[in-house]
């Protein structure tokens, strides 16, 4: 609502395909993100969006430096969470861990403070105290039978956790409780469940070409040997008339 008319919607225009394709194509997201911080550098919905585009790519400096002047510019502090895992990103998880003791974790909304618990936990491993990380990961939230938007997540990195300690069946246990809670398909966890109950699937596609190149296989065979054998049979009706016909002598 700053910006001219015409301006906000060409910004807005360039928000919308960040949107569409962080997910798909993240590159390409960011080249729009950069068109639309080109265009309106100074409105904060810009710069979380270029944030969210830098850190799709990986781009952790220049995504932690985005969302800082998005926080600055609204004073929120809903993208401390992710902040924190920008530094994780850059190879500070000391830092990431001393971010989720400041007093903005307070300030989170339920969710928040779920994201900043597997953000803490990730740094926690990023360090070698696996340990940690699953008690850093044990909490209501996760105790809880509740389903929440978050609730996958958490019990997936809880389950991963325990895998990477060694506790298999405690594993398996979180990851079918992960599975039972993603109802959009969020985690890998029916396929990390299989894999350690040593299921392999199979494309039923790639089983169809292989039995079709199989067919083929069996009928060019056959019809080599067909004619092969149908061969033979002349070269002998040929010996045969060779001996019934007079000799020249």
């Amino acid at each position: 609502m700053s910006l001219p008319k015409t301006l906000a919607e060409d910004v807005a225009r360039n928000l919308v395909m960040v949107a569409r394709l962080i997910d798909e194509d993240p590159e390409q997201a960011y080249a729009y993100s950069r068109i639309a911080l080109r265009l309106a550098s100074r409105v904060a919905a810009v710069r979380e969006a270029a944030g969210f585009a830098a850190y799709a790519t990986q781009k952790y400096s220049e995504a932690l430096a985005e969302f800082r002047a998005a926080k600055r510019m609204t004073g929120s502090v809903e993208l401390w969470p992710v902040m924190a895992d920008c530094e994780r990103g850059l190879g500070r998880p000391e830092r990431a861990m001393a971010m989720a003791g400041e007093p903005e974790v307070e300030k989170l909304d339920k969710a928040g403070q779920v994201e900043m618990r597997l953000v803490a936990a990730g740094a926690r491993r990023d360090m070698g105290q696996l340990d940690a990380a699953i008690v850093t990961l044990q909490s209501s939230e996760l105790a809880s039978n509740a389903v929440h938007p978050w609730t996958a997540r958490l019990r997936y990195a809880y389950a991963d956790a325990l895998l990477a300690a060694g506790r298999e069946d405690e594993a398996r246990e979180w990851f079918g409780k992960a599975l039972e809670a993603d109802k959009d398909g969020s985690t890998d966890a029916s396929d990390r469940l299989a894999e350690m109950d040593g299921v392999e699937f199979v494309d039923a596609l790639d089983e169809d070409e292989d039995d079709d190149r199989a067919a083929i296989d069996t009928d060019v065979a056959s019809e080599s040997a067909a004619t092969a054998k149908g061969g033979d049979s002349d070269d002998d009706d040929e010996d045969d008339d060779d001996e019934d016909r007079p000799s020249e002598a």
